[in-house]
């Protein structure tokens, strides 16, 4: 816990001496394409994620959604070509419309958009984060608007703000809104069994599990939280003959003869909250480096995020939704009670229910989402650690980095075999529905 804190503080240091100096730095190019607006606002959206109190992964994913949908929603106003997600996505009303005939830059509509939308997602960022926010909205409203009639400036920046208002409206009622406590109740039933959840940190708040009702949150495209449902897990058991204590054992011994390679997987894919942009974070640190090297534009941006952001989220709801009814045991408690007392997984095992692996549940909707997007088989190198001196990773296919991200909690001594395979299965279900909204006219 030690090594976490001095860790925390330590990014907290360079954050505010070299990420917000960033942001006031004439690293911006003079002239802001509305896909360049995009990629410097999640640069710094992806560090507010590491910096801001609260900010799980299904937290994060959550963000990460709806200034998905906030950014699509804005550039599919302004094309003909394009459809809104309004009436697709759960519980979203139809969004406001531009005025006929009247000119609107993209760069000021979306610029005005991201700022409201990171301001408001990420009310809880400290001080040194709403300093950042605020130098960030300064610098980038003075680029975009930079020789623009001032009558066109207002009227763009009134409409993004409109569109980011109703897409910010409409997240109040998910269920997510609000989050106390960093997410852990003050009040909860464990279950009493030894096949099921007991707490595996000593740290006092971490008593009951993060988030259990997360999974009864409004969904963005599959209809409920239980639309993915997956088979029970494996029936308890704690001789060598049962499969349960075979899968128990799996993971004890993989942990106590893995290869360097392994551990390089395990730490790579571990993003831990307020050490990394989490899980979901890092899904979107890919995307937006793939984006950047295919000099995409908006509209493939916009599709692309989306996409990605509304596959996780609704993974991470899914995933919820299972744990907290299957409510397993954890690796490590089963181990120490049965196998080894001594034996420690290298990875520091999260505060929740086992099945199914968080892990595999998102990255497997990730793939299918940015598969659509990119193609199958599109190879591709992550290099979403590298500032913390991790090895950049080359993959032949999403669906190869979504099945290493799984693998990698075995790895790391946090997940049982079965809940990997179908964490990776259940994912592919639930990024079906984020594949299948319709962004094109006649598609």
């Amino acid at each position: 816990m030690k090594e976490i804190l001095r860790a925390a503080r330590l990014w907290v240091a360079i954050f505010a001496a070299g990420m917000f100096i960033a942001a006031q730095s004439p690293a911006y190019s003079a002239v802001k394409a509305p896909e360049d607006v995009v990629q410097d606002w999640y640069k710094l959206i992806l560090e507010l994620v590491r910096h801001t109190p609260n900010y799980s992964p299904p937290v994060a994913s959550r963000s990460f959604a709806y200034i998905g949908v906030t950014i699509y929603e804005v550039t599919a106003s302004g094309k003909s070509d394009m459809v809104s997600l309004a009436g697709q996505l759960n519980g979203l009303t139809e969004t406001p419309k531009r005025e006929k005939g009247a000119v609107y830059d993209e760069s000021i509509t979306l610029n005005a958009a991201m700022n409201f939308a990171a301001q408001n997602f990420f009310d809880r960022t400290g001080p040194t984060g709403q300093r950042a926010l605020a130098n960030l909205g300064k610098k980038m409203h003075a680029k975009v608007s930079t020789g623009v009639p001032d009558d066109v400036s207002k009227r763009s920046e009134a409409y993004g703000l409109a569109i980011a208002r109703h897409i910010f409206d409409w997240s109040k009622s998910d269920g997510g809104a609000v989050v106390e406590n960093m997410g852990f109740p003050r009040e909860f039933k464990l279950t009493a069994g030894p096949a099921h959840w007991v707490p595996t940190s000593k740290i006092a708040q971490q008593q009951l599990p993060l988030l259990p009702d997360w999974g009864k949150n409004r969904p963005f495209a599959m209809p409920s939280g239980s639309t993915c449902p997956l088979p029970p897990p494996l029936a308890y058991g704690e001789t060598p003959d049962t499969e349960f204590y075979k899968e128990a054992k799996e993971v004890y011994d993989t942990v106590n003869t893995l290869t360097k390679e392994q551990r390089i997987i395990a730490r790579f894919w571990s993003d831990d909250p307020m050490l990394s942009p989490t899980p979901p974070g890092h899904w979107i640190f890919i995307t937006l480096s793939i984006l950047k090297k295919e000099d995409a534009g908006i509209e493939k941006t916009a599709d692309a995020l989306v996409r990605l952001g509304v596959a996780v989220a609704d993974g991470f709801i899914g995933c919820w939704d299972a744990k907290f009814k299957h409510d397993l045991v954890r690796p490590v408690t089963y181990i120490k009670r049965v196998i080894d007392p001594k034996w420690e997984p290298i990875l520091i095992t999260p505060p929740f229910p086992e099945y199914p692996s968080g892990h595999s549940t998102q990255s497997g909707a990730a793939a299918v989402a940015l598969t659509a997007v990119f193609g199958d088989n599109y190879a591709f190198d992550d290099h979403t650690h590298e500032a913390d001196n991790l090895p950049v990773r080359h993959f032949t296919s999403f669906k190869a980095a979504a099945e290493e991200a799984a693998i990698s909690r075995l790895y790391g001594g946090i997940h049982f075999r079965a809940a990997i395979d179908l964490g990776l299965q259940q994912g592919e279900c639930i990024g079906a529905y984020a594949v299948k909204l319709k962004t094109r006219v006649g598609a």
